[in-house]
């Protein structure tokens, strides 16, 4: 890493390599990109990177399955946990994504202490929960990200069906 602020993302997939791939295009920060399933976060991170050629950025994007390269990150962004499948009730993603969003949010308390935590990881509230009281990090620290992904969502769709620009 380059010596500039670091931020983690953990989760590769669609949401977390989109938020990596944003945070690299606006040059914001060195980007760790963490995921458990081998080869994802590399992979991801090297399309990351090799965009920077084509779009005119200089990214750092690096891709781990572990948490030693995440140390020092400023701020982590955790997008990790599963989507509600079909017949999967609220209550059963609660219990899902809680056991790994706590562990999640004990490896990168252990690497990054002083870390800024922004939750994406659903459902949001109970996740927010579960982050704040496993990080032990005031409230000021915790953060949720839904609102602005749902108005986004809902604007474009508006857009879509009205014919009108976003």
């Amino acid at each position: 890493m380059s010596g500039r602020r670091k931020v983690t993302v953990v989760g590769a997939g669609n949401v977390g390599a989109t938020c990596a791939q944003v945070l690299a295009t606006r040059d914001y920060a060195d980007v760790v990109l963490v995921d458990i399933k081998e080869g994802l976060p590399q992979g991801k991170a090297l399309d990351i990177n090799q965009m920077g050629a084509v779009l005119g950025y200089e990214p750092n994007v690096v891709g781990s399955n572990g948490y030693e390269e995440t140390a020092g990150s400023s701020v982590v962004v955790i997008t990790a946990g599963l989507p509600r499948s079909p017949g999967m009730s609220r209550d059963d993603l609660v219990t899902t994504n809680e056991r790994i969003v706590k562990e999640v949010t004990e490896k990168v308390v252990a690497a990054s202490p002083d870390a800024i935590l922004i939750v994406v990881s659903n459902p949001l509230d109970a996740m927010c929960h579960v982050a704040k009281n496993v990080s032990g990090a005031p409230k000021e620290r915790v953060f949720g990200m839904a609102g602005i992904l749902d108005t986004a969502r809902f604007s474009t769709f508006i857009a879509w069906e009205t014919g009108s620009s976003v």
